[in-house]
Formats: C-alpha cells, sequence, structure tokens
C-alpha cells in the first residue's frame, strides 16, 4: 500500500494562524508536531510503501523539514504550480505510481485531518484492502455525532461485512436535513479519505472526465526533477480543470463503496471545531498561551505572543498572534474566509506570510520597520546558508547574539562570534552561512533609501532560487 498525502490547502477559515505560506497543516495544533506530521505517524508503516506527497511548490521546504524531523523518506514529492483541486492531484499521484506497478494499492489521505484512534483506523485500513484490491473504490466515512451543517454526506446499502455500497452523495445540508439524516441513519459524513488501485482511479477518472485524465497525463509526461523534488510543469497543467474526486469520480462510478469509521475524526477546519475536539477547563474555555480570564464561558483563547485578559464575555474565539488579532464569535468562524477574502483584496500580507517567516535556511522575524530602515531577528540553521547575493539601495548591519557566522563580503571570508558585528556597504556581494551545530541567531539592521525585497540580485543559491526572483525576506511595508 503507498500512502498518498495531499498537502496542498492553505486552511484559511483558520486565519491568523493559518497563512497561505505556512498552512494549518504544518502546524502543531493538538498534540506532538504538525497535522501532516501526525497524518504520517499515524501509518501502519510495516504494511505500507514510502509516500507519495503532493504539495504546493511554495511549501516545498517546509515538506522536506518536516519529513526530515520523522526520517522519513518519500518515494516522490510532486509539487503542483498551483492548486486544481483533489482529483487531478491523486491522478497526478496515481500516474506517477502506476510507472511501477498499475495495481498497486494508493491510501489517499488529506494532511490535515485530525484521528484520534490510531489503531483503530489501522483496522480499518486492513478490512479495506480488500475491496480496494477487487477493483472498488473505498471511501472512508464518518459515523456522524451530530447534526452537521459543514460536511457532505454519503447516503450507503447496509451491507454485512462493512463494505457498504455507494448510494448517493449529498451536498452539505441545511440543519433541518442534517436532523432528519442523523435520525433516519445510512449517512456517513464524507472524510476524503480513499483506497483504490491505480489503474482503478484513472480509469474511472478516464470514463468520466477525460479532460482532467488527458491534462494529467500530458503534465505527468513532463515532470521535472528539481533537487530532490518533482515538478509538475505549469505550462501544461494550468490547462487541467479544477475538480474534487467526489465530483469528477466518486459520483458518477458504479464501483464506489465505503468503509464506516468512528474514530474520533475531524478536519479541523474551523476555529469551532478546534474548541470541539480540545480539553477545556472547568467554564469550558480553550486556552492555549498567557491569558487572565474573569467570568469568561465558552471561548477559544490562543495567545502565544502576549498576554490576553477577558472579562464578562462567552462563546468567543480570540486568536492572537505577532501582527493580527482576530475576535469572532464562536458559531461565526466558517465566516473567516470572508476576512480573509478582504484583506487579500485590500492586499494586505498578513493573508500571506506570518511575522515570522521560515526559509529552507531557517527564519526572520520583523520586529520593526520604519522611514528608511527595519530591524529583523534571523535565525539560520546549523550547516545553512542564504543565497550569494547583493543590494543595489540599502546597507545591513549584523549582530550576532547566538552561535557563530561565517560571512562573506566580496572578495573576503570571516567569521563572526556572539557579540561580534560587522557592515554590508550598499552594492556588496555577500553572504551569510552558519558554520555551528546550534542555531546561528543575529539582529540584521537594513537602511536605506528603499528596502523592498525587491532590491536583490542573487548569484548562487543552493536551493535552486537564482532563475527566478524568490525573496530570502518577504516585501517590507514601506514606500520606496
Amino acid at each position: 500500500m503507498i500512502p498518498v498525502i495531499l498537502s496542498g490547502g492553505t486552511g484559511t477559515r483558520l486565519w491568523p494562524l493559518s497563512r497561505q505560506a505556512y498552512p494549518k497543516q504544518f502546524l502543531s495544533l493538538i498534540g506532538e508536531g504538525s497535522m501532516f506530521q501526525q497524518t504520517l505517524q499515524r501509518l501502519p508503516w510495516r504494511d505500507v510503501h514510502s509516500p507519495v506527497i503532493v504539495a504546493n511548490c511554495d511549501h516545498r521546504f517546509l515538506v522536506q523539514d518536516q519529513l526530515s524531523e520523522l526520517q522519513i523518506s518519500p518515494q516522490t514529492i510532486l509539487l503542483e504550480p498551483f492548486g486544481r483541486n483533489t482529483a487531478p492531484a491523486v491522478a497526478l499521484a496515481a500516474l506517477v505510481v502506476a510507472r511501477d506497478d498499475p495495481e498497486a494499492i494508493m491510501l489517499v489521505l488529506p494532511a490535515d485531518h485530525l484521528i484520534d484512534d490510531g489503531p483503530g483506523f489501522q483496522v480499518a485500513l486492513e478490512h479495506a484492502r480488500g475491496a480496494a484490491e477487487r477493483g472498488q473504490l473505498v471511501l472512508f466515512g464518518i459515523t456522524p455525532t451530530r447534526p452537521e451543517t459543514g460536511y457532505g454526506y454519503v447516503a450507503v446499502e447496509p451491507s454485512s461485512d462493512g463494505i457498504m455500497p455507494v448510494q448517493r452523495f449529498v451536498e452539505k445540508p441545511d440543519a433541518a436535513t442534517a436532523q432528519d439524516m442523523l435520525e433516519i441513519g445510512g449517512y456517513y459524513w464524507n472524510s476524503g479519505m480513499f483506497m483504490f488501485r491505480a489503474s482503478s482511479y484513472l480509469e474511472e477518472l478516464k470514463s468520466h472526465r477525460a479532460d482532467i485524465y488527458e491534462a494529467c497525463v500530458a503534465a505527468a509526461a513532463n515532470l521535472r526533477d528539481d533537487l530532490g523534488f518533482v515538478r509538475v510543469p505549469e505550462e501544461i497543467f494550468k490547462d487541467c480543470p479544477d475538480e474534487s474526486v467526489d465530483y469528477a469520480v466518486m459520483e458518477h462510478t458504479k464501483n464506489a463503496v465505503l468503509v464506516p469509521l468512528d474514530l474520533g475524526w475531524s478536519d479541523v477546519g474551523s476555529w469551532s471545531a478546534l474548541w470541539d475536539v480540545q480539553g477545556k477547563d472547568e467554564r469550558q474555555n480553550v486556552v492555549v498561551g498567557d491569558t487572565c480570564l474573569e467570568d469568561t464561558h465558552g471561548c477559544l483563547i490562543h495567545a502565544r505572543d502576549k498576554l490576553v485578559a477577558m472579562l464578562g464575555v462567552q462563546d468567543l474565539v480570540v486568536v492572537d498572534t505577532k501582527d493580527a488579532l482576530m475576535v469572532a464569535q464562536r458559531d461565526r468562524v466558517q465566516d473567516v474566509k470572508k476576512l480573509v477574502n478582504q484583506l487579500k483584496v485590500a492586499k494586505r500580507s498578513e493573508t500571506e506570510n506570518h511575522r515570522e517567516v521560515f526559509r529552507p535556511w531557517g527564519s526572520y522575524d520583523s520586529i520593526d520597520n520604519g522611514n528608511r530602515f527595519q530591524v529583523k531577528h534571523i535565525t539560520v540553521k546549523p550547516g545553512e546558508r542564504l543565497s550569494l547575493q547583493r543590494h543595489h539601495h540599502r546597507a545591513e548591519h549584523w549582530i550576532v547574539v547566538r552561535g557563530t557566522a561565517q560571512v562573506t563580503r566580496n572578495e573576503e571570508t570571516f567569521l563572526l562570534s556572539e557579540n561580534q558585528s560587522t557592515y554590508i556597504p550598499i552594492g556588496a556581494t555577500h553572504r551569510l552561512t552558519n558554520p555551528g551545530k546550534i542555531p546561528l541567531e543575529l539582529i540584521e539592521v537594513q537602511s536605506g533609501a528603499y528596502l523592498g525585497e525587491d532590491d536583490i540580485e542573487r548569484f548562487d543559491d543552493i536551493y535552486g532560487r537564482t532563475e527566478k526572483a524568490e525573496p530570502e525576506i518577504a516585501p517590507a511595508n514601506v514606500e520606496g
């Protein structure tokens, strides 16, 4: 069995914690590790091959780092230039898998789901495997626990062996319809998790959505290796329709079956869902971080960066980050997307990046900025280095606060230790490297007439970013 982990989402409804450059699947929201890592850790590793990861190209180094932390070597990391929903993503993975073994069993899992009962999940996988080996397309359905309006439903025929033929799919219902389905029985939440042979999925996709199939075949024929990743060609993939596995295949095939799961599942698709699945205090509050609460009930407070004090309120969601504060009624958090859309229209950077931004070499935190200056806290991982570059409109001052820095400045290379500093003049070719075994931390003070990150010229980069202008540091909120 080959796990196919779909990791292309952006988790908009969990803003401001989840952002385009660092979405929810890579965040540690519940328990140890990120949701992406937890998805991998619950697999029955004695019975599965190395995974195929399908991710957005902008998240490639996040995927690589989090796999490395688990010491997992993937079979392939497929990089989509942009999202086209799950049907094309699964098709690309199936085409890659089918090159070696068309009859291989694929276990398709979103990277951002929570399952409490890992051993029970593994038992369900083994139960579903026989159906997949017979050529059926297995959907894992969640036993509903409430009249949920945020999920799609699947109606099934009863079966003595627990492999239930799918009758029909039901769109996200209103509250009354959801209550009726819960009382009638025979309906399950659509989890978005599947198991089938690579060949079975491709045959059904070709039969029901030949346009998606042909676009993916063309893209798969032109995949490009890039520093251990496999890039899907943008010029071909842009013509692929945007469609889910459900709409493209599962609603049309005669071979769809459902295996039920009752394992404490959640897609953690909103702040209210996160409140549902976490431990609460005696007043039904979920608290993460530094808080002072008085007469506060039924709230979710996420406050890792500063003290949040609340008095005489109930059923609120309060999420505080270094650069944004979001307050909402708990029963309105499905509409967080509307806030994000407003911010996108206003071209606010808070939808894309956190104040602390992660790069393949480490991270930086924008501490302060003003007229003609910026201050950043930069962390470089052991053995990593930034690109060889220069700026035409700004100078930089570097002060080492932890670790050792190897600095290249024009023709000279030298070391700086803690409490030492150096100056990078305008126009100087420079590079920063961490030669040590602990993280390098330094304060960077930029000064000049223009501090935007389009003022960067790269000459060499170990991460292959010299061809396309991809800044080390996100554009600053300054005018040039």
